[in-house]
């Protein structure tokens, strides 16, 4: 990871502004799960094929590796250190009830960067029925570029590891890069603005919901 002092950014919203070719695989995905529920099984797959973009899956890379000219940090006075394992407040991810709530105020989008974002229950079941499409291996490289950068993460503001709670104003709905690329570090010492000063992106993006209802 880069030092923060190297590249002297502050005051962002995110690490790195989204790509147009996330909207472009949203959008892609959305027209799927239409195709898909209208039984247009061929349709669906050529869709959910065309979303997964190199270009996307750049983006998340540069987002999340260790080397990220993006994730910038520094030393921030007074900031919270990190707690031995035995100090820290249990960890656990919000209860079902909460998650409804969290989506209620946050939409399907990621605090940070604002992408569309889709639950991994919504990923696993579009899977099985598309198994030749939305791949989904072990490894990075193996896994649908588009569904990787999109993944919906419970995101904990303050980190866990931090001393964080789980209260689910210390909770916000993020994308995976924008989560694993800040790890265990305040938006201080990451030179980004806290998201909760700034309303929820307001859209009609449901993150493929309806194909489960």
């Amino acid at each position: 990871m880069n030092s923060f002092e190297e590249f002297p950014i502050s005051n962002r919203r995110c690490f790195r502004s989204p790509i147009p070719e996330i909207s472009d695989a949203a959008r892609y995905l959305d027209a799927a799960v239409s195709a898909h529920l209208a039984g247009q099984n061929e349709l669906a797959e050529s869709l959910i094929r065309a979303a997964d973009m190199p270009a996307i899956r750049e983006w998340t890379e540069s987002l999340w590796g260790s080397a990220s000219p993006y994730v910038q940090y520094r030393v921030v006075a007074g900031a919270p250190p990190n707690l031995p394992t035995d100090q820290r407040i249990k960890m656990r991810m919000p209860s079902p009830p909460e998650k409804l709530l969290l989506h209620q105020r946050d939409g399907y989008r990621c605090r940070f960067c604002g992408v569309p974002v889709i639950r991994s229950e919504i990923r696993q079941a579009l899977k099985k029925l598309y198994p030749n499409a939305l791949s989904w291996g072990t490894r990075n490289p193996e896994q649908h570029a588009a569904f990787q950068a999109m993944w919906l993460q419970y995101d904990h503001l303050l980190p866990h590891a931090r001393g964080g709670n789980n209260d689910l104003d210390n909770v916000l709905i993020t994308c995976a890069p924008c989560n694993f690329g800040r790890m265990n570090r305040t938006v201080d010492e990451v030179g980004l603005l806290d998201p909760r000063t700034r309303e929820p992106v307001q859209s009609t993006w449901d993150g493929l919901e309806r194909l489960l209802r």
